[in-house]
């Protein structure tokens, strides 16, 4: 069984047991988090949403929080002696789906 669920406003295949790097969720290693925004229930009976599906939830536990590689940012004019560099690291959560729950 497997459930598609949107977590901040992206959408992810979710298993049991599987891991999903999402977008960081700004809470400690070992929190349990659950979501309730189920688009859809695959499996032997499906359900699908109208736009979620009411009484499904997934139960997550939070496993790392990690940052991505950088990513370079360079902004030039030539022959204006225009030269900007800027850096980002994208920060994000590892979670480990531990159930899903159906209506």
């Amino acid at each position: 069984m497997y459930a598609l669920v949107e977590i901040k406003g992206k959408q992810y295949k979710a298993e049991k047991g599987s891991l999903l790097k999402v977008d960081s969720l700004k809470s400690e290693v070992g929190t349990e988090v659950e979501f309730d925004t189920v688009l859809m229930i695959g499996g032997d009976n499906s359900k699908i949403g109208t736009p979620y599906v009411s009484g499904a939830k997934v139960k997550t536990v939070i496993e790392h929080n990690i940052k991505d590689k950088k990513v370079r940012v360079f902004k030039y004019n030539r022959r204006k002696a225009y030269r900007r560099t800027q850096g980002h690291r994208q920060q994000y959560s590892l979670i480990r789906v531990s159930d899903i729950l159906e209506a």
